[in-house]
């Protein structure tokens, strides 16, 4: 008899290449090819953004509970990397310029949108069957899946062998609302209460419903899984994680180097690798070529991919951002996000326009020839749950300067030119002058050449492929599973 695969339904509000605002997107399609080299049976639903295909109708006619009576949607199939997408079709709430809201907003109804999209997918899953033996939820956006699954589907048989797991990609978006929107979205006074429920300070959270009555909870690095549980990281949940500390796990994002990977990268200008980096200096050439500025390949170049928000360390990087430049390099960023860390970065541009080159919003082929041009990444987060770009950057032989915390901490190690051990650069106080400090000691190691190459196939030869945290997923999935089954009194198929 064939055993049966083990059948995972993944639900995220962002998917690469369709709906990107952040790394979200990229672990949404990396992580599924990983599990399904693992043989598991995985299907992603994401909402019908603009943009996001409609190959093939496989629910036209889907009715969804929701708002005192049962609204309409579609369900739509494409397929990527050999896995099957599934849009959530409703022109009303996703049909919009952006995915979550215009540039450096939110839209007003944006927990409603997601609340519709959880319902749906619940409703979708019980049309396509079987039943998924987990349902992998990710941020606030689908964290009342969990919680209707706890309410409205109570003593539904069709899922009552199926766990969850809740992803916590970062505590501080926690997605609150009014309490009043309790009852148009499905649910009882029952579940806005302080113990066991989803109140928060007088409001109700997205972000708390998925921790409380998720199966499991996991975030995206191991350090993080440890910060959230403090007061400083943790967002006013830390005494619920701690108490749920059993049911926590870490497991670090991973990088797709089927995408990620200056030997194959189609979008730099020259291909190269740990066995022949001469390329990397024509995408340095290329890079300054782009962004206007002088072509100087002897001045380190130093970039940033990010959005632009204070949590990514930009008030350091506007404290310290003179002395930087001082010290002759130069700096390019891609990103968007707050306008005063905008207006920042415009001034800085404008008071060095041969040091400084920026560019708004989100730009996937140029995300890539930063990675191979410039010499060095700063990423010196206030918090970080996980990070990609370090891991990017490595990659590309860009050798990452960041702040230790959370999964930067967990990927790079500090360079001794003595053992010649380490991959990067990183700091711990959040100050600009222990960011200078450490600037300082990669632009010595830069100037000595041999150690510098020495560095840079350090961090090239590092691995954090998906493979890895996809085998703990899976041993987490299959834990999950056993935990509803027994609890069932019944044994996991």
């Amino acid at each position: 008899m064939v055993a049966e695969r083990f059948r995972v339904s993944f639900a995220v509000s962002e998917v690469a290449p369709y709906a990107k605002v952040g790394g979200l997107a990229d672990v949404a399609i990396a992580l599924p090819k990983a599990l399904m080299r693992q043989g598991l049976d995985v299907r992603i639903f994401v909402p019908r953004y603009r943009g996001v295909p409609a190959d093939e109708a496989v629910i036209p006619d889907l009715m969804v509970p929701f708002a005192f009576g049962l609204r309409p949607a579609a369900v739509y199939r494409t397929w990527t990397h050999d896995l099957p997408i599934y849009a959530i079709d409703a022109p009303t709430y996703f049909d919009r310029d952006g995915i979550y809201g215009p540039p450096g907003q939110e839209y007003p109804d944006n927990v409603e949108r997601y609340a519709f999209f959880s319902r749906a997918i619940l409703e979708a899953i019980k049309r396509l069957g079987p039943p998924p033996h987990i349902i992998h939820c990710h941020d606030w956006q689908t964290g009342l899946i969990p919680l209707y699954l706890r309410t409205a589907y109570r003593g539904d048989p069709f899922y009552a062998h199926t766990a969850t797991l809740f992803t916590v990609h970062n505590l501080a978006y926690q997605g609150l609302f009014d309490p009043g929107l309790l009852p148009h979205l499905g649910f009882g006074p029952e579940v806005f209460r302080t113990d066991g429920g989803i109140e928060f300070h007088g409001m109700a959270s997205a972000l708390k419903a998925g921790l409380v009555a998720a199966t499991g909870i996991s975030t995206v690095s191991p350090r993080y899984a440890q910060e959230i549980q403090t007061p400083e990281f943790g967002c006013g949940l830390d005494g619920l994680l701690r108490a749920r500390r059993g049911d926590v796990i870490g497991i670090l994002n991973g990088v797709d180097y089927e995408v990620w990977n200056p030997e194959t990268d189609p979008h730099i200008t020259r291909n190269y690798g740990p066995d022949s980096l001469e390329g990397k200096k024509e995408c340095k050439i290329d890079l300054l070529k782009r962004m206007n500025l002088p072509v100087d390949v002897a001045r380190p170049l130093i970039g940033s991919i990010s959005r632009l928000v204070e949590q990514k360390g930009f008030d350091l990087i506007e404290q310290a951002a003179e002395r930087m430049l001082h010290m002759n390099t130069s700096y390019v960023v891609l990103g968007s996000g707050d306008p005063k860390v905008e207006a920042f970065l415009g001034q800085l541009h404008r008071a060095f326009p041969d040091r400084v080159s920026v560019r708004f919003g989100f730009d996937d082929p140029l995300a890539h020839q930063i990675e191979a041009g410039t010499d060095l990444f700063l990423m010196p987060s206030r918090y970080e749950p996980c990070g990609l770009n370090q891991m990017y950057s490595l990659k590309y032989g860009t050798v990452p300067l960041v702040r230790g915390t959370g999964g930067l901490d967990d990927t790079i190690r500090n360079f001794d030119p003595h053992s010649r051990s380490g991959n990067g650069f990183k700091f711990y106080e959040y100050s600009a002058d222990r960011l200078l400090e450490k600037l300082q000691e990669a632009l010595s190691v830069y100037r000595q050449k041999d150690l510098w190459r020495t560095l840079m196939l350090n961090g090239m030869r590092t691995d954090f492929s998906w493979d890895r945290s996809a085998q703990q997923y899976v041993a987490v999935y299959r834990r999950l599973r056993a935990k509803i089954s027994a609890t069932l009194g019944h044994r996991s198929p």
